[in-house]
């Protein structure tokens, strides 16, 4: 639900994003195709993933990242342990260590909750 005067509306989840900044109060804003947003606390969005991300790995100095599979089937691979690849199904989740460089790859059309921290946070070009 999403407050706007003293009325209370239902929103669509994947429509926005949540921003849950360090004081703990709590902002929407539209989510937008393109590398995110970052903010001084927690953004928390529901994407849908039919491809892989145009980058060849993230990463996040400012805490942990959570990503959670409602539906559909991604893999994450860290840096620190390529060999080890994590599939996530839905219902799984995975957390990403703060600092971990990591690549999610999509198996198959996937919605993913993800918890991820903010403001500073960085991405490798494709090669």
């Amino acid at each position: 639900m999403h407050k706007t005067s003293d009325m209370m509306i239902p929103i669509e989840a994947a429509d926005i994003c949540f921003d849950i900044y360090r004081d703990l109060s709590v902002h929407t804003r539209k989510q937008l195709p393109g590398p995110p947003q970052r903010i001084d606390g927690m953004t928390v969005g529901i994407v849908t993933l039919t491809e892989d991300a145009p980058h060849d790995g993230e990463m996040h100095p400012d805490g942990d990242e959570i990503l959670y599979v409602i539906s559909g089937k991604v893999s994450v691979v860290f840096e620190s342990n390529p060999e080890e690849v994590v599939v996530l199904n839905p219902s799984q989740t995975c957390i990403v260590p703060k600092g971990e460089w990591h690549k999610v790859s999509v198996l198959e059309r996937t919605q993913l909750l993800h918890i991820t921290p903010g403001p500073n946070g960085d991405h490798r070009p494709l090669k």
